[in-house]
């Protein structure tokens, strides 16, 4: 017990240093909503913000983005996603726990909450790691309904590096080893947020029979979850950005679902996966009517200016470009 809790203790340590992940985890149960996510007045949707690793739904930077989504948009309602009562327990959740608790917990505060519950429908913002687990949240329950969804460098399609480790970091190193001996063991798989969506191209075996969040949300298991899909198919837009000079989520076009081959230094895209083609998720169903968007975020990783920012708020949020994507 003594050696866990100095692996725990090493663990967070490490994840300080890291920008960006995510948790992989069992199946929920999808939940239909028969509600159509269409506004029926000027004012905008509600705007439910999911973070990243390292953050918490107090950071001062989050809440700059919520004045901005009003400032951009006025009478945006912006509801922050959180997974603890203070700011460090929601940022510790986002390093150590467990997705499907997690993401079933954000599907009763959302679908309980006394504005987000009353909407005809809301937008989902999710930066990094948040992304996906708002598109699981869009999957398994969308109840309230999510009308546009847009990420910001998610990993969609999971790693297949962890993070880098400073030569002289030994704390890190040791933890990476242990990461990188034990990623399919249920405890790691249970636990630590990167490993449970971590998806090496080249243990894809392992991947599919051991993952407990990314192989199920993306259907790639041999049964596939009709909700999953149909529940994507209602999104009116679903947009993913992609930053140009991503190095702490590699791959980096992981952000577009898309699969990397280290050997071969070789992209596949979206459209050339069985994914697409059998259309797992809807979003060949999507791209078809126009719905799917690829974007380039110009920098590193969460390099988000204000222009960006306000320029997304504007072509996806506003009341009128909902009007306009809506049905």
């Amino acid at each position: 017990m003594a050696g866990m809790l100095k692996l725990i203790v090493s663990t967070l340590a490490f994840l300080r240093l890291t920008l960006a992940a995510t948790i992989p985890q069992k199946p929920l149960a999808a939940v239909q909503d028969e509600r159509l996510a269409s506004p029926t007045s000027s004012t905008p949707l509600p705007l439910v913000v999911w973070h990243g690793l390292g953050d918490n739904y107090k950071a001062d930077g989050l809440r700059s983005i919520g004045s901005l989504a009003n400032s951009t948009n006025p009478g945006t309602y912006t509801y922050f996603i959180r997974l603890g009562d203070t700011p460090s327990a929601d940022r510790t959740a986002t390093f150590l726990g467990n997705l499907t608790e997690q993401v079933q917990k954000v599907c009763h505060d959302l679908s309980t909450h006394p504005i987000l519950s009353r909407a005809p429908a809301i937008n989902a913002l999710g930066f990094s790691q948040g992304g996906q687990f708002l598109r699981a949240y869009v999957q398994r329950c969308n109840i309230p309904p999510v009308h546009t969804l847009v990420t910001f460098g998610s990993q969609h399609n999971g790693i297949s590096e962890f993070q880098n480790c400073a030569d002289d970091d030994w704390i890190c190193r040791s933890w990476d080893g242990y990461l990188k001996r034990n990623t399919w063991s249920n405890f790691v798989q249970s636990r630590l947020v990167p490993a449970q969506y971590y998806r090496d191209p080249e243990d894809l075996d392992g991947y599919l029979e051991s993952s407990n969040f990314l192989a199920d949300i993306n259907n790639e298991r041999d049964v596939k979850n009709a909700n999953y899909k149909s529940n994507m198919k209602k999104l009116a837009r679903f947009v993913m950005y992609m930053f140009s000079e991503d190095t702490t989520v590699v791959p980096k076009e992981s952000a577009y679902f898309a699969e990397y081959n280290e050997t071969s230094d070789e992209v596949t895209k979206l459209q050339d996966r069985k994914l697409y083609k059998e259309d797992w998720l809807g979003l060949k169903d999507l791209d078809g009517r126009g719905r799917l968007e690829f974007r380039i975020a110009e920098g590193g990783h969460m390099q988000l200016s204000e222009e960006l920012l306000e320029d997304t708020f504007k072509r996806y949020f506003g009341a009128n470009a909902t009007k306009d994507e809506g049905g």
